[in-house]
């Protein structure tokens, strides 16, 4: 799909019922969406690897901060009372799928036909194997220490991040949960167990694939080609995906919910998706999995760094995100509880980020032509004025304690 009507993109077969946060009576819900990603995990590394274990521990934390967050009501689970969601869902993601998607499926296929036609060529395939789980796991650990590293330098400055949050949308959730430890390591959990699930279709792939050492150079050429491409659609096909999560009440429940369902933190960052989101995304949809490992390692540390980085919409605590970043970026509206924008919600103008296309950098576009969006608002002007206020809490206090 890369038609840009609203009539396109804000197609919706069924009931049109839109959400932005979770309620105790998708507790059901939750349970089984969790019991899906642990389902998967346990399929792609086994039942003894470390990123299996890593996510029962992990989806059993998110049950309990489920309860202790929202509390447990019951009703019949949205999958038994409206099980066609499932068939749109998958139907939906076909739908939006893009040539590069299956340009960078032909290319690995298109390799490993070769490797099998030619065995006497020297394409040292284990070597490759090896160097590629080396790839994943130092791309998988490197951003989990930089996770680690906001996660405990939040907590340290609690106390900043609840007074903050107070102020913000985000009041009545902190009244029902006051403890704000709580909520940052709900967000850290949360920003994991997405990104072990994001990563799973890139290590079915290299796990069950081969690649060339011979071809690594043309493939990794090729590789970046496709991804300069898609990134000029990317914005559309985001919109799409973004909007059918909050439109659609299953969609929310199973796939969206649990990025919004943590403090607005760099700690949730993965790459704007929850958990199975992460997966669908990935395995129907971005051609990043089925590129060269070499390539795949770039792209998603770029990706994965980034989100990380772009959803810090917290002042005064690491990573520290400028009141600047926040004028071109107007993603912290949809975190403090607007459905719009759906796009990346970016208006850099020119001159700056020009290493992105200007349909990523600019992506803006797409909600003021497609739901009327408007950029400067009092909301978001109030919340401009509040994050710079708490931006300059925190230079006080480094410039009164030496820091």
């Amino acid at each position: 799909m890369r038609e840009s009507s609203a009539e396109t993109l804000h197609r919706l077969h069924g009931v049109k019922r839109p959400r932005i946060a979770y309620r105790d009576d998708d507790f059901l819900d939750y349970v089984l969406m969790l019991l899906v990603c642990e389902a998967i995990i346990w399929l792609a590394y086994g039942g003894g690897h470390v990123m299996t274990l890593a996510g029962g521990i992990l989806c059993a934390f998110e049950i309990f901060a489920f309860v202790r967050r929202h509390g447990v009501g019951l009703r019949m689970p949205l999958i038994c009372r409206r099980p066609q969601d499932l068939v749109y869902l998958f139907w939906y993601r076909i739908e939006n799928l893009t040539r590069w998607y299956f340009l960078a499926i032909a290319i690995l296929m298109i390799e490993n036909y070769v490797i099998q036609l030619t065995p006497w060529l020297p394409h040292q395939t284990a070597l490759m194997r090896k160097v590629a789980l080396w790839l994943f796991y130092g791309s998988f650990l490197a951003i989990l220490a930089y996770r680690t590293l906001i996660l405990v330098r939040q907590l340290a400055r609690g106390i900043h991040v609840r007074k903050f949050l107070l102020q913000t949308t985000w009041r009545s959730a902190l009244s029902r949960q006051p403890y704000i430890s709580l909520e940052i390591v709900h967000a850290y959990a949360t920003g994991v167990l997405a990104h072990i699930l994001l990563v799973t279709p890139w290590y079915i792939v290299l796990t069950h694939l081969r690649f060339s050492l011979i071809f690594l150079p043309v493939t990794v050429a090729l590789n970046f080609l496709i991804q300069g491409r898609f990134l000029k659609v990317l914005p559309i096909w985001f919109y799409r995906d973004h909007w059918l999560c909050h439109n659609c009440e299953l969609e929310f429940v199973y796939l969206h919910g649990p990025h919004h369902d943590a403090i607005p933190s760099g700690l949730i960052g993965v790459s704007g998706n929850g958990h199975l989101e992460g997966f669908l995304r990935h395995a129907l949809g971005a051609p990043g999995p089925f590129y060269h490992p070499v390539t795949t390692f770039l792209v998603y540390g770029f990706e994965i760094k980034g989100d990380i980085d772009g959803h810090q919409f917290i002042p005064g605590v690491y990573p520290f995100m400028s009141v600047g970043f926040q004028k071109i970026n107007q993603h912290s509206t949809h975190h403090y509880g607007r459905l719009a924008p759906y796009s990346f919600g970016l208006k850099v103008g020119s001159g700056r980020l020009q290493f992105l296309p200007d349909e990523v950098s600019n992506s803006i576009r797409l909600d003021e032509r497609l739901n009327g969006f408007k950029w400067d608002t009092p909301r978001y002007e109030r919340f401009l004025a509040l994050y710079q206020k708490y931006e300059r809490q925190e230079d006080s206090s480094d410039e009164h304690t030496g820091g």
